[in-house]
C-alpha cells in the first residue's frame, strides 16, 4: 500500500468518523478487522493491499488527529474559505481538508507542498473542478497567510 492510498484511506475515515460521530480508535479498529477488510477490497480496488504497521499507524494518526483538532482546523478552514461556514462545506471536501491540514501542522516528515498536492489530486477523485478549486484556494491561502516562509505549490492560487 502506497501513502497516497493509505491517505485516501484516512479522508474515508475522517468523512466516517464526521458523519457517524465515532471513536476513531474503535472506527479504525472495526474498519481494519479481517472481516470487514476483507469484503471491501471486493468492492474497491483502494482495499486491495491492508496496510503493515507503518501505514496503519499513520492512518490512524491522521484519523486521530482530525478528530482531536477538529475545533483548531475547522476554525482554519473558516478562515480561509472566505465566506463559508465549514458546515456548507461538502463532507467529502472538508475531510480533505481536515486531513491535508492535519499532515502540514502535525507531521513533520511531510512536506506541506506534498500535503497539498496530495490533498488537490485526491479530491478531483471526489468532487467537481469548482469545488477542487476551492480546496486549492483555502489550502493555498492558508500557506501564505499562517504559514509565509513555506513553499505553496504554484496550483493553490485556487483556479485550475
Amino acid at each position: 500500500m502506497t501513502r497516497k492510498t493509505a491517505r485516501e484511506i484516512a479522508v474515508e475515515l475522517c468523512f466516517a468518523a464526521s458523519a457517524n460521530e465515532i471513536d476513531t480508535d474503535e472506527l479504525v479498529d472495526s474498519f481494519f478487522s479481517n472481516d470487514y477488510f476483507d469484503t471491501l477490497s471486493a468492492e474497491d480496488e483502494l482495499f486491495s493491499a491492508c496496510p503493515d504497521e507503518k501505514q496503519l499507524s499513520y492512518i490512524r494518526t491522521l484519523t486521530r488527529l482530525s478528530r482531536e483538532k477538529r475545533e483548531e482546523i475547522d476554525g482554519l478552514i473558516e478562515r480561509h474559505a472566505h465566506g463559508w461556514r465549514v458546515e456548507r462545506i461538502s463532507r467529502t471536501a472538508l475531510a480533505v481538508l481536515r486531513i491535508a491540514l492535519c499532515e502540514i501542522l502535525y507531521m513533520d516528515d511531510i512536506p506541506a507542498a506534498v500535503a497539498i498536492n496530495e490533498a488537490v489530486e485526491l479530491d478531483k477523485g471526489y468532487d467537481e473542478p469548482d469545488t477542487v478549486a476551492f480546496v486549492n484556494g483555502v489550502l493555498g491561502g492558508f500557506m501564505r497567510a499562517e504559514m509565509p516562509g513555506e513553499e505553496v505549490p504554484e496550483s493553490t492560487d485556487g483556479t485550475e
